[in-house]
């Protein structure tokens, strides 16, 4: 078999976070080798790429038990369509990006037909539901994750991993002067700038955006001349954040596809937990990290949580570098003190530059979608040798 006759490689990234990293790691694979075809479930990111979108990620973007069952429908054609394409096209490999509840369940099908599986972004099994560690080994030809104790983790279980760094020690060498920012985005003169990030799933921003803008409300009885930023996440639509924005009438600046700008305009940040936690905090700004979940959901995740602390920000780290207010704990009065706090001169603030500098240390070396890539295609060139090609 030739490689232009080679079947695609068929991938599931089902948020925005998850598109970008596989957007990464697409473009990359494609320079090792220009005859590999991506097809699957993604956005915009994954499709700049290159890759072939078969269905939109923001379809499937889902957090808790509410918005799965809200959601369901959809998640069902999806994985239909997908379970089809995976018995009668049978791929070169099937590419999961986190998602694992979705993504591990596709993962069975690949493996009953013998189709290599590759996972990129780890599931947080070394957080909660450690038993999926044995679904992953039984179902995952190769892992690849970003963090060392995540290999770790995977070695100590028998999972055959490879560890690569994290994509954002090589993504933050374009950072603006915070006054620059601020002058690009009108905000000169502003005493203190400070960002909002209510999530990129739309419970998550129906959940958070009510509080985010009281506790902007507070802030501004005590710093009159502070603006806010918000970042608005790919998918979302003007109902569900930017009509709140403009209605609350504070001074908020909202933008999409301008994220970094937007954070490096910032003195600190209020981040709903999640990646963003991290590239936030990465980019010099003190993070104060929040999150509030459906009362079942939380009740669930309480239960079978088995680390100190949820934002990747501090788990890096292995200690609370950055203040989680999560669930009842996050309300407007108390994340204005902590977002004032990290956003002022004074020993909050200087507490989180001093460990920030050993978190990016932890990073690994730039070049990770690269080693992600050369990866799957280790896969692919094992999976041929199996089936007696040649990938040449």
């Amino acid at each position: 078999m030739s490689r232009t006759d080679r079947a695609p490689v068929l991938f599931v990234a089902g948020e925005s976070s998850g598109d970008r990293h596989l957007a990464g790691l697409i473009r990359e694979a494609r320079k090792l080798d220009r005859t590999l075809r991506f097809e699957g479930v993604g956005g915009r990111h994954a499709a700049e790429s290159g890759a072939r979108i078969l269905h939109d990620a923001h379809e499937l973007s889902v957090v808790g038990i509410a918005e799965v069952l809200e959601r369901l429908p959809a998640l069902r054609r999806v994985m239909a369509d997908l379970k089809r394409r995976l018995r009668q096209r049978r791929p070169s490999a099937l590419l999961l990006v986190d998602f694992p509840d979705f993504n591990l369940h596709l993962a069975h099908t690949a493996a009953r037909a013998g189709i290599p599986v590759v996972y990129f972004i780890s599931p947080q099994v070394w957080a909660w539901r450690q038993r999926r560690v044995a679904v992953i080994r039984r179902r995952v030809t190769r892992m690849i994750v970003l963090f060392p104790f995540e290999a770790a983790f995977y070695e100590q279980h028998g999972v055959r991993v490879t560890y690569v760094g994290h994509p954002l020690a090589e993504a933050l060498a374009d950072r603006v002067p915070a006054d620059e920012a601020r002058r690009r985005l009108g905000l000169e003169g502003r005493s203190h700038v400070f960002g909002l990030l209510p999530g990129s799933r739309r419970g998550e921003v129906r959940r958070h955006v009510g509080p985010m803008l009281e506790v902007a409300r507070l802030v501004l009885e005590r710093e009159p001349r502070a603006a806010f930023v918000v970042p608005i996440a790919e998918g979302l639509e003007p109902d569900e954040i930017e009509r709140p924005l403009m209605a609350s009438g504070l001074p908020i600046v909202a933008q999409r596809d301008l994220f970094a700008l937007l954070i490096d305009a910032c003195d600190a940040a209020l981040v709903a937990s999640g990646t963003a936690t991290l590239e936030v905090a990465l980019r010099g700004v003190p993070t104060v990290v929040v999150y509030k979940m459906a009362r079942t959901t939380h009740r669930l995740v309480r239960w079978v949580v088995r680390v100190p602390h949820v934002s990747l920000i501090n788990l890096i780290a292995e200690r609370a570098l950055v203040p989680e207010l999560i669930q009842d704990a996050f309300t407007p009065p108390r994340a204005a003190d902590q977002l004032l706090a990290l956003g002022r001169p004074g020993e909050p603030r200087e507490r989180f530059f001093s460990g920030l500098e050993d978190v990016r240390g932890r990073l690994g070396e730039p070049g990770a979608y690269r080693r992600a890539a050369e990866a799957v295609l280790d896969v692919l060139d094992e999976a041929a040798a199996v089936r007696g090609e040649s990938r040449a």
